[in-house]
């Protein structure tokens, strides 16, 4: 009997890392659900990869809205009736709006808008999909962090990226302690400063260094780590 697939979802996947981590994933004999807000350009998105002879589909998904959530979760328990993989990784930042990057100028609007999507969305997500995963006792979630985030080497600018980044680390320990003794992994990753749209042209790594921790964590062995801080596929501080 030839094994069944493996079912990933990843969010924010129309560009960058989520586009490429969908390639990856997808060339690895995994059907991917890509996800995006945008619903042309998550279909643009999903056009090229299946182009590419991958197994890609697309469906719509807004991460703050908790009935996009929820549509999601259906739709994989009726299609799928599994999910294995959950890559959480649609994120914003929105502090260049704030001139100087001063918390003591951090608009209020700017931190909620951006906690709700790289932090609750991550939560919504984890609640409604997670559960799906213990019908079977096999998930890999994976939750797209930053060194900025990292309480052991915080600095100043960016603080509504920071602050949200931190939660998602908190967040990430949280579900990995209440699924101790389950094979449901759950790490965060920080993929380093890549060349994408939110990193820039100066950015020093390219979108394939960018995901490779992002891969790999999502399709550790069974007796892979849980409740950690990758970079380089090695564990680094909080």
């Amino acid at each position: 009997m030839s094994e069944v697939k493996k079912v990933a979802i990843v969010t924010g996947a129309n560009r960058g890392l989520g586009l490429e981590t969908c390639r990856q994933l997808a060339k690895q004999n995994i059907k991917v659900i890509l996800t995006s807000r945008n619903e042309e350009k998550g279909k643009l998105a999903t056009d090229k990869l299946q182009a590419e002879g991958l197994d890609v589909i697309y469906r719509s998904l807004d991460v703050t809205n908790p009935d996009s959530v929820a549509r999601l979760a259906e739709f994989v328990k009726s299609q799928f009736g599994r999910l294995d993989i959950l890559i959480n990784n649609a994120g914003v930042l929105l502090d260049y709006a704030d001139s100087d990057g001063s918390i003591f100028n951090l608009k209020l609007k700017t931190l909620q808008t951006t906690l709700e999507t790289n932090t609750i969305g991550p939560i919504l997500l984890c609640q409604a999909l997670i559960p799906i995963m213990k019908e079977h006792n096999y998930g890999r979630v994976v939750n797209v962090s930053s060194g900025a985030g990292q309480l052991h080497d915080m600095s100043t600018g960016y603080p509504s990226y920071r602050i949200s980044k931190t939660a998602l680390n908190a967040v990430t320990r949280i579900f990995a302690n209440e699924l101790e003794g389950t094979n449901i992994l759950v790490n965060a990753v920080c993929p380093g400063w890549v060349r994408t749209d939110m990193g820039g042209a100066n950015a020093t790594r390219t979108l394939e260094q960018g995901v490779d921790s992002i891969v790999w964590l999502a399709t550790l062995a069974d007796d892979g780590p849980t409740s950690s801080f990758f970079r380089d596929r090695q564990p680094i501080e909080w």
